[in-house]
């Protein structure tokens, strides 16, 4: 079975949300996604300071099975993207919970953050 951390939030697009304090979160793509995606070859990521709503796309996975697109979990503002992953795309494999996060963003809301599937209710759609 596929790494579930229960302290994070997830999506049906298989997208995690972490709460690191106020309405700042950091996202990537969980450990099933990374495995069904196969070995990670690229990535592409938005600028700092775009602005996304939920549901948008927010950037493109390609690995040797497929491309994939991003699906921002909820609406934000991009202050950080994880630059290591442009020369290191397969830290996603190795590490999608650590090294392998892709954005740290400003929420606009954190109610859309509870609305997030918990550990339990992800792992049961999985």
């Amino acid at each position: 079975m596929a790494e579930v951390p229960q302290n994070l939030k997830y999506t049906k697009e298989h997208e995690w949300v972490e709460l690191t304090g106020g309405k700042q979160a950091t996202i990537g793509i969980t450990h099933h996604a990374q495995e069904a995606l196969g070995d990670i070859t690229f990535i592409e990521l938005p600028s700092i300071g775009k602005h996304f709503k939920k549901g948008e796309i927010f950037g493109v996975v390609e690995s040797v099975k497929a491309a994939s697109d991003l699906y921002m979990p909820v609406g934000g503002t991009v202050v950080e993207v994880n630059k290591s992953l442009e020369t290191g795309p397969e830290q996603v494999n190795s590490s999608p919970y650590a090294n392998g996060w892709m954005l740290k963003i400003e929420a606009d809301n954190e109610a859309e953050i509870n609305e997030l599937l918990s550990a339990k209710d992800y792992a049961a759609i999985i």
